[in-house]
């Protein structure tokens, strides 16, 4: 298959247009077949449930080339098991798992002019989501829902090399106990832009939110679970109301077995910050994004890891190169991780 011709070392991380999208619906209490179309464009009712009550959830993954010019993605069982449990939480029917990672995979397959070469630094993304189609004007859930998967190539995420972001300690809460922050519904972002224009016009790249009851232990960002180094030890948040992200949870099996890390999941009080010497944020379209700072706006705290301002800390780009070595085939993966289009 010949590849668009693109100049792939020129894209930002934006959306565009690819040849076809995968389309299945929820109706009559079954989902159809699902199709392949090129019509990218969406009709349904001005009462949709999704637009009167925000009821979507979605998922974020990757296909990239490896070394060997293969097509592949990574771990899609992962994103297929976690909209499952996104679904249920918000009363949707869930979409079937094991074809939500044939959809994935059909879908790539038809876009696979649109994947970058190996050593272009960027990947095809790939957004699953599903959302309430059926007109819904009480509180309830929608009757009927669509299911789509959409892809778009990227450039890296950071242009000229992973430099340190700032963190501000966030003034708003994400997600409350018992509420829907372990799970990826569109709502939950939402909810988050208005912190994140704010942190940006202060200067700060995001915001790292304290967890709602106390606010004395570190949750995550808007959009990324966090990741620390202290001495030899990933240490890593557990919590009931953050994502469980699956690049998260990567990282700590490539610590663990591939670098002989130490690793922790465990309540991390804000108080312990400054003991750290590395800190990161972990998700899809960065994989890691190093932090070099946590500030608190109200007291005039910074506290500034470190592995310092210029740079990622070497045990967290030993993690970056790692993970990408696997996704991108120049090291070997642990077994039912990569799965190949063909």
């Amino acid at each position: 298959m010949e590849k668009q011709n693109i100049d792939w070392s020129a894209l930002d991380f934006s959306y565009r247009e690819t040849d076809k999208s995968y389309v299945s619906n929820f109706k009559n209490g079954k989902w159809d077949d699902g199709v392949l179309t090129s019509d990218h464009t969406i009709m349904m009712s001005e009462c949709a449930g999704v637009l009167q009550y925000s009821q979507s959830v979605f998922e974020g993954m990757k296909a990239y080339t490896t070394v060997d010019g293969r097509i592949v993605t990574f771990r899609p069982d992962q994103n297929a098991k976690r909209m499952y449990d996104s679904a249920q939480r918000l009363e949707m029917p869930p979409f079937p798992q094991d074809r939500f990672v044939q959809a994935i995979l059909e879908t790539i397959k038809a876009n696979e002019s649109w994947v970058p070469p190996y050593g272009s630094g960027a990947t095809l993304y790939i957004r699953p989501y599903m959302f309430g189609s059926s007109a819904v004007i009480g509180v309830a859930p929608a009757e009927e829902y669509q299911f789509r998967v959409i892809t778009t190539p990227v450039g890296p995420y950071f242009k000229g090399g992973a430099k340190p972001i700032r963190l501000k300690l966030a003034e708003f809460d994400r997600a409350a106990p018992r509420g829907t922050g372990h799970i990826k519904a569109g709502l939950n972002y939402a909810m988050s832009l208005h912190a994140i224009v704010q942190a940006h016009k202060e200067g700060f790249n995001e915001n790292l939110y304290p967890d709602s009851r106390t606010r004395t232990l570190v949750e995550e960002t808007g959009g990324a679970n966090i990741i620390f180094i202290k001495g030899d030890t990933f240490v890593t948040v557990k919590s009931p109301t953050i994502l469980p992200s699956v690049t998260r949870r990567s990282l700590e099996y490539v610590a663990e077995h591939y670098l002989g890390l130490k690793v922790e999941e465990r309540e991390i009080p804000l108080t312990e910050l400054p003991e750290f010497d590395e800190c990161g944020l972990c998700g899809t379209a960065a994989v890691i994004s190093p932090v070099g700072s946590v500030t608190n706006t109200v007291t005039g705290e910074e506290v500034v890891f470190k592995s310092g301002m210029e740079k990622m800390g070497p045990t967290i780009k030993k993690l970056y190169d790692t993970l990408t070595g696997i996704q991108m085939g120049t090291i070997e993966a642990p077994e039912g991780w990569i799965y190949e289009v063909k």
